[in-house]
């Protein structure tokens, strides 16, 4: 299990596509995660950019039969945010930080400065909540051949 988290990356373009995407990967992401490579799963979702057969070709090349998204090496099911860390639990609590605050994001960099605070209180205990949950879900998912769950 991991106990830390990678990132925050603001995106300078307001549209990502293949190109950018992969650029992230290349130049962010991936030297990150050289130290933890013959452990990790690498993970995406189902967005479009995500798809692109140069980014197909650098997970395939970067994490060898060891990556979770559209057409890779695992099967991932589709709209499946229940069993995905960043939607059921990253994404959540970082609204909440967000908005915590009871006044208006001023602009884009009140923003980001708010994320990186949220970011900011994570610690060891929280991960490995997040790991007990989506072990929890993941159990649930195989136990029920793959058919749809409501988490409570």
């Amino acid at each position: 299990m991991c106990n830390r988290i990678i990132g925050q990356f603001f995106f300078n373009k307001s549209t990502i596509t293949a190109d950018v995407y992969l650029d992230l990967l290349t130049e962010y992401e991936a030297p990150q995660l050289t130290d933890l490579k013959p452990t990790t799963i690498f993970q995406q979702d189902g967005a479009p950019p995500y798809w692109g057969l140069h980014v197909c070709q650098f997970l395939n090349e970067t994490f060898p039969g060891k990556w979770i998204g559209r057409d890779g090496p695992i099967p991932w099911p589709p709209h499946s945010p229940d069993i995905t860390p960043l939607d059921f639990f990253y994404g959540g609590m970082q609204k909440i930080s967000c908005i915590k605050h009871g006044s208006r994001i001023r602009d884009i960099a009140d923003l980001k400065q708010r994320i990186r605070n949220a970011i900011a209180t994570i610690d060891d205990t929280m991960l490995q909540q997040t790991w007990q949950e989506i072990k929890y879900c993941l159990d649930v998912l195989c136990a029920t051949k793959g058919a749809h769950i409501e988490g409570y």
